[in-house]
């Protein structure tokens, strides 16, 4: 079954990751719009030259957009601007893929699950790291017992400030904030795998400016958020932009988990083939497109639940999905409280 897929604004980083996957599928009708590029305050690519570039063709408002009767819409837009996108995807029936976090602040994210319950369609929140080898076989692991009783999780999420063609991230109204509510999420969904969605009942963080001052943004640049759930399990998560601007990757990923019986640490980003050349060190990752992995999972799920009912569940509901994403938020928001506070937040 062919399907109809529009991609809301280029504004995140992954956008092009999705289009150049989405543009290459031959049962998929991509169509792009990104009426806020021409307002970016950065030189990144946006608009219709990043769509020509990317090979996916464009349209210039939502309205056209949402106009063309998409089956699926997958949201990249700022954060702040999640919530809009999403409940104009729900009011013409589209299941929906947005990014992560959810939206910036919780009433949002509350509405927009809500208005996707209503349509009847899927609201599916991009964690792709969920969908890595190594922390599929870490989940099965917790599942079948061999961990024991878990107790206690580290995670880190450390990357390279996201600043000079998308400087939006270090915007605290469109982003929501700055590297802890970048780097947080992922962390945290990866543990709302783990326990099969424990609510956190308390959140203690702490965050600094000290990296990066050259560039003279006001967000938080580093961060360590302390997490405890209501199972009584305890997680750290360091939550940085602390890889330098001329680092060869990215960042990373890592996740190490311990019980009762022993423990496990994943670092599903760190297998590579390494080296340098003119240019300086080289880093090439090897293994599995965890973006393709997370949009098969979306795409499947869109034509098992076929058009949408208003008021009935999608028959099939892709993990994670926007429960994940509202229980992510709701500990960054707690995060972004006990920093102002500088005291423990009670959820």
């Amino acid at each position: 079954m062919s399907l109809k897929v529009a991609l809301a604004s280029f504004a995140h980083t992954h956008a092009a990751s999705y289009a150049s996957l989405l543009g290459a599928m031959p049962d998929v009708e991509v169509l792009s719009s990104d009426p806020d590029g021409a307002a970016a305050p950065d030189a990144g690519p946006r608009g219709a030259e990043f769509a020509s570039a990317m090979g996916v063709p464009y349209v210039d408002s939502y309205d056209e957009l949402f106009a063309w009767g998409p089956d699926a819409v997958v949201v990249t837009s700022e954060n702040a601007l999640h919530r809009g996108l999403v409940e104009r995807a729900a009011a013409v029936g589209a299941h929906v893929l947005c990014e992560k976090p959810l939206a910036t602040e919780v009433a949002d994210g509350e509405a927009m699950l809500a208005a996707c319950e209503a349509a009847g369609v899927i609201l599916m929140t991009a964690y792709p790291v969920r969908f890595a080898p190594s922390y599929g076989r870490l989940k099965a692991f917790v599942e079948a017992g061999r961990l024991g009783d878990v107790f206690a999780v580290l995670g880190t999420n450390n990357g390279k400030i996201p600043y000079d063609q998308r400087q939006w991230f270090t915007d605290a109204k469109l982003a929501g904030g700055g590297a802890m509510v970048d780097h947080t999420v992922h962390c945290a969904d990866l543990i709302d795998g783990l326990t099969g969605g424990v609510e956190a009942s308390r959140v203690h963080a702490v965050a600094n400016h000290v990296l990066h001052q050259d560039k003279f943004v006001s967000v938080e640049t580093g961060g360590l958020v302390t997490i405890t759930y209501e199972n009584g399990l305890l997680a750290t998560i360091d939550c940085s932009w602390s890889v330098p601007d001329n680092g060869p990757t990215w960042g990373g990923v890592t996740l190490q988990v311990t019980g009762t019986n022993g423990s496990v640490e994943i670092a599903p980003f760190q297998p590579h083939v390494g080296g340098t050349d003119a240019s300086g060190e080289v880093y090439l990752p090897v293994g599995g497109n965890l973006d393709a992995m997370m949009l098969a999972e979306f795409l499947t799920a869109v034509r098992a639940s076929g058009p949408a009912t208003p008021g009935q569940p999608p028959a099939s509901v892709p993990q994670p999905d926007g429960a994940v994403g509202l229980r992510t938020l709701r500990i960054v928001d707690a995060a972004r409280r006990s920093v102002a506070s500088g005291q423990p937040v009670d959820l």
